[in-house]
């Protein structure tokens, strides 16, 4: 069959939006003396800031004119500056006269720790999960606990003693 009116699509002019009425027009826009105007007060304020530009390089209020950079120094570009290693900073500082109330990085404790610290077994060394009441000595399995209990009360004082622990009297 020969293809009919029916299948052409028609083509309208539609807006940019739903909410907007106006078509969107093909041609440029002319210039309007108001949009000519501002464009004309922009090229003069724009030769104003590029001649005030040139008067703040040539200024630099915020340079100091007495400034020496510090690998240069007095002697300018004839050598590198040279680092000094741990070893030579530290003997450096140790011929330095020191007083014993000041404070060095050697003299620095840090804080206690909030996190409880690992109590590990007296017999084997393993992490202790356990204390006998009796003897106070740490253990981590059932087999430890049973040689604990076999065990002499001077051996179990030297085991305390090994770990400064209070010895129970």
């Amino acid at each position: 069959m020969a293809s009919t009116g029916k299948n052409k699509k028609v083509t309208k002019n539609r807006s940019l939006s739903p909410a907007s009425t106006l078509t969107p027009s093909k041609k440029k826009r002319s210039l309007t003396p108001s949009s000519v105007d501002n464009e004309a007060s922009m090229d003069v304020e724009d030769s104003i800031d590029s001649s005030s530009v040139a008067d703040i390089d040539k200024i630099q209020v915020f340079k100091d004119p007495n400034f020496v950079h510090s690998n240069k120094g007095t002697s300018g570009n004839k050598r590198a500056r040279v680092w000094k290693n741990l070893k030579q900073i530290i003997a450096a500082e140790r011929a330095l006269p020191w007083k014993p109330e000041d404070v060095a990085y050697g003299s620095i404790d840090g804080p206690p720790s909030f996190k409880p610290s690992m109590k590990y077994s007296d017999l084997s060394g393993l992490p202790a999960k356990y204390t006998d009441p009796q003897t106070k000595l740490r253990y981590s399995t059932a087999e430890e606990y049973s040689r604990i209990s076999l065990m002499p009360s001077d051996v179990v004082t030297g085991c305390l003693a090994l770990r400064k622990a209070t010895v129970p009297v």
